[in-house]
């Protein structure tokens, strides 16, 4: 990677922080989307001071030569805290648990921290090294003991997430488990990093010269690494949403055949509600369901409760199961309801005293199978054939 090619994951990150952020603003309090921003911000962080244009730039307006080392070494190790601070916060269970968990592991890594700018304060490193610094100052007293810990903090951080991630993974299927491989994939990257890295170091160490596993073969891993263990974040959150509105969208449009069956139930007159092409699709199954309920009210007089047992039969015998064959009936019902309150344009009927058969109180399901039977089933057809619908 050149210098430039670091600000790109840079980027990526602050995208989908930009995304993030609205979300927090309404729901700062909520513990796991705090974890989500706190890691976007130090993943982008991390990569926007690693890349060498910046650690020279900070170098020269600090004053300080190799200052950016133990600031880049600090940030990978506050990096490393948040994702195992945002997998205890995603996995979930008593509060005061997952706090004490997320608490421990912050309370570790900033003593980490804290140990990494105190070896580099006791070291001397004046010769400036925008891209080798781990492997020139490895055998440096004290900044030779700072590298060795901020790679240690980081494997660590490697091992841990890639053991939780994939038992979780083997525990929960959909979008979830996606994720959590996906994200086990990101962190064998960081592995290989880690793995690079410490090689470099320890040839170092052993007066070998492997510098160029540290300088060139490492960062691309790094940079694949968090690219992909953040998609492995997102990915659940985001498909997930995107499946819970397609099912929505999908019920409003289940329960098309029920509404427009029962609209000409409505009395002469009565407003309709007009919904605004941006309404939200929950509102607009709210809406649709109210309208159905509404029609079964007008439609009541006119439900045949004989007509509904006899298509029950029918629909058992044709070898439906309870459930199913109650919608049937039901739908059946409504059919020559309609007919029959269309042979009825005066309205001569209701306010009669007549029995609602109908029960609407079971809920959206068994208006889906209601719908689904009105425009499926060949008893209501044979219903409609019977009365002329």
């Amino acid at each position: 990677m050149n210098g430039k090619d670091y600000y790109i994951p840079a980027a990526a990150m602050a995208v989908s922080l930009a995304f993030k952020l609205p979300a927090l603003r309404h729901n700062w309090r909520d513990p796991l989307l705090r974890s989500v921003v706190a890691l976007l911000t130090l993943a982008g962080a991390v990569f926007t001071f690693a890349a060498p244009p910046t650690i020279a730039a900070v170098n020269r307006w600090s004053g300080v030569v190799n200052v950016s080392a133990p600031l880049v070494y600090c940030l990978i190790t506050a990096f490393s805290a948040s994702c195992l601070v945002l997998m205890v916060n995603w996995r979930g269970g008593p509060a005061e648990r997952t706090r004490g968990i997320s608490r421990r592991w912050i309370q570790g890594y900033s003593v980490v921290v804290i140990a990494l700018v105190a070896l580099f304060a006791l070291g001397e490193a004046p010769q400036e090294r925008l891209r080798d610094f781990d492997t020139y100052y490895a055998n440096t007293p004290y900044i030779g003991h700072m590298i060795a810990l901020y790679l240690l903090a980081h494997l660590v951080a490697a091992v841990v997430m890639v053991v939780l991630c994939w038992r979780w993974s083997l525990q929960v299927r959909g979008w979830l488990r996606v994720g959590l491989v996906i994200i086990v994939i990101g962190y064998v990257f960081n592995l290989a990093y880690d793995a690079t890295k410490m090689t470099a170091v320890v040839a170092r160490w052993t007066g070998h010269n492997l510098d160029g596993l540290s300088t060139y073969a490492a960062p691309p891993l790094a940079s694949l690494g968090a690219l992909i263990s953040a998609m492995g974040f997102v990915v659940p959150l985001v498909c997930q949403r995107l499946s819970d509105h397609w099912q929505i969208w999908a019920t409003y449009r289940r329960l098309g055949p029920l509404w427009h069956e029962v609209q000409i139930s409505a009395p002469s007159g009565t407003p309709s509600v007009q919904m605004a092409w941006w309404s939200a699709a929950e509102l607009r199954v709210i809406q649709r369901e109210s309208d159905i309920h509404d029609g079964f009210l007008h439609l009541g007089p006119y439900f045949d409760k004989g007509l509904r047992d006899g298509a029950y039969d029918s629909a058992v015998a044709e070898g439906a199961d309870e459930e199913t064959a109650r919608a049937v009936a039901e739908a059946a019902m409504v059919a020559a309801a309609v007919r029959a309150r269309s042979a009825d344009p005066d309205g001569k009927i209701i306010g009669e005293d007549e029995e609602i058969v109908l029960d609407t109180a079971d809920g959206p399901r068994d208006l889906l199978r209601i719908s689904h039977a009105l425009r499926h089933s060949p008893v209501v057809q044979a219903v409609r054939r019977e009365v002329g619908v």
